[in-house]
C-alpha cells in the first residue's frame, strides 16, 4: 500500500490568517472570540463568534470572482493558495490528471442563500435571483473552482458529514492515494455561518454558549461551567502526496498520515453516545490501521466543543480506548481558541495536530477555571498554556451532528 504524506499547509482562521499566525495564536493560547461585528445581533440570545479579523474580499479577488464565490468559498480558496504555493509543487511540472480537490462544507454558502432570499422576500414578489445564487450555494462549489483555477483534473467532490466534513475529505484523499487513483490532493474544508440564519439556527437548538458578558472565555471545553459551542468561520487544506512522489520531487514533508477511522453512534440525531462508543471504535480503528499499540499515541487533538455532554462523552470514549494511558497522554481543544468551524473544524485541526508534531508543543485548552467532577483530574487537558512534549503519533478526532465520528493517526517524518 503507498504511504502518504504531507507536503503543505494552508489556513485562515479566526486566530490567524495564514499558517504561521495561526500557530502563533494557538501556541500563545489566543481567543478568537469577539462580538459579532457582520449583522446587528440587538434580537439575539447570543452575540458573539469567532469571526475572521481584518477580512474584505478585495484584498484576494476582483470584483468579478466576488460576485461568482460565496464567503466560505473564497475562504477556502485563499487556504488553497497558501497550501499550494507551501508545497513548493511546480504546476508546469506535475501531472494534473493525477491531482484531485477534495474540499469540504458542512453548510456550503449559507451568506449567498440569506442574502438572495431577503432580497425576495422583502422585494415586490419577483424572483430577481442572481444567476450565480445555485453555484455559489452548493457545498461542492469551491471543490470545482479549486480545480478550475489550479487545472486539477483528478477526483474533485465535497464530503458532507456536518462537523466531521474536513476530516472525512482527507480520509478519503489518503484513501485514493494509497489505491494508486492520484498522486497528490487538495483536502480540506471551509465554512462561513456567521450569519443571522447561521447563529439563529443554532441558538434555537440551544447549541451555542450565550456568556456575552464574558465572550471572551466563554469556550471552555471540559470547564464545569461550559454551557455550548462559540460559532467559528474560515477555513484549512493540506496537500497530501504519495511518498514517493514526494521524495522524487524534493518537497519537504511535514508528516504522514498514517491511519483512519470512521464511524457512526447510530443513536442520536445530534447528541453522541452518551459513552462514547462511536469515538472510541473511530480512534481504535484509525490506531489499527496505523499498526501502533495504544500506548504510542502522545497527544490526541480532542473534538472539544465544550457542549455539556460532548465532552464528557469524548473523555468517556477516551479512557475505554486507552485505559492507564489516558493518563500519560496530552489533550487539548484547539477550538478554545477559534470556535467551532463545523465542516472546516476537522481540517484546521489536522493543520494543528501537525503543527504540535513539528514544533514538540501542545496547545493549551483554554478558558479552564473550574474542574467538571465527572472528569478525572489526572487526565492532563494542557489546561491555559501550552505544554513542550516530543510527539511522535498523534490523533485528530472530529465529530458530527448525525453520530459521524472520524479520526485520523499523524506520524512524526522521522
Amino acid at each position: 500500500m503507498r504511504k502518504v504524506v504531507v507536503t503543505g499547509l494552508g489556513a485562515i482562521t479566526p486566530i490567524g490568517c495564514n499558517v504561521k499566525e495561526y500557530w502563533e495564536g494557538l501556541r500563545n493560547g489566543v481567543s478568537g472570540s469577539e462580538l459579532i461585528t457582520r449583522f446587528n445581533t440587538e434580537k439575539f440570545k447570543t452575540k458573539f463568534a469567532c469571526e475572521i479579523k481584518n477580512f474584505s474580499a478585495t484584498d484576494f479577488f476582483s470584483p468579478k470572482e466576488i460576485n461568482k464565490l460565496d464567503r466560505y468559498s473564497q475562504f477556502a480558496h485563499i487556504a488553497a493558495e497558501e497550501a499550494v504555493v507551501d508545497s513548493g509543487l511546480d504546476l508546469d511540472k506535475v501531472d494534473k490528471n493525477r491531482i484531485g480537490v477534495i474540499l469540504s462544507s458542512g453548510m456550503g454558502g449559507v451568506d449567498t442563500f440569506v442574502e438572495n432570499v431577503r432580497d425576495f422576500v422583502l422585494g415586490d414578489g419577483t424572483p430577481r435571483f442572481s444567476p450565480f445564487f445555485v453555484p455559489k450555494l452548493i457545498g461542492d462549489i469551491a471543490a470545482g473552482t479549486i480545480s478550475i483555477r489550479y487545472g486539477f483534473k483528478g477526483p474533485n467532490f465535497s464530503t458532507v458529514s456536518a462537523c466531521a466534513s474536513s476530516t472525512n475529505a482527507i480520509i478519503d484523499a489518503f484513501n485514493y492515494i494509497r489505491w494508486g487513483k492520484a498522486d497528490i490532493f487538495l483536502a480540506g474544508g471551509s465554512e462561513a455561518i456567521i450569519n443571522e440564519v447561521g447563529l439563529g439556527g443554532f441558538s434555537g437548538m440551544r447549541a451555542i454558549s450565550t456568556r456575552n458578558d464574558e465572550y471572551k472565555t466563554a469556550c471552555r471545553p471540559f470547564d464545569r461551567t461550559r454551557d455550548g459551542f462559540v460559532i467559528g468561520e474560515g477555513a484549512g487544506t493540506l496537500i497530501l502526496e504519495e511518498r514517493e512522489h514526494a521524495e522524487a520531487r524534493g518537497a519537504r514533508i511535514y508528516a504522514e498520515i498514517v491511519g483512519s477511522g470512521m464511524t457512526a453512534d447510530a443513536y442520536h440525531l445530534t447528541a453522541p453516545h452518551p459513552e462514547g462508543l462511536g469515538a472510541s471504535n473511530s480512534m481504535r480503528l484509525a490506531i489499527e490501521e496505523a499498526g501502533i499499540s495504544v500506548d504510542m499515541i502522545d497527544y490526541i487533538n480532542v473534538h472539544g466543543t465544550s457542549t455539556p455532554p460532548g465532552d464528557i462523552a469524548e473523555i468517556k470514549a477516551i479512557q475505554r480506548l486507552f485505559g492507564e494511558h489516558t493518563y500519560s497522554m496530552n489533550i487539548s481543544s484547539t477550538k478554545s481558541m477559534t470556535g467551532h468551524l463545523l465542516g472546516a473544524a476537522g481540517a484546521i485541526e489536522a493543520i494543528a495536530t501537525i503543527l504540535t508534531i513539528i514544533h514538540g508543543e501542545i496547545p493549551p485548552t483554554i478558558n479552564f477555571k473550574e474542574q467538571d467532577l465527572e472528569i478525572d483530574p489526572r487526565i492532563n487537558i494542557t489546561p491555559n498554556v501550552s505544554q513542550k512534549r516530543e510527539v511522535r503519533y498523534a490523533i485528530s478526532n472530529t465529530f458530527g451532528f448525525g453520530g459521524h465520528n472520524t479520526s485520523i493517526v499523524i506520524k512524526r517524518d522521522f
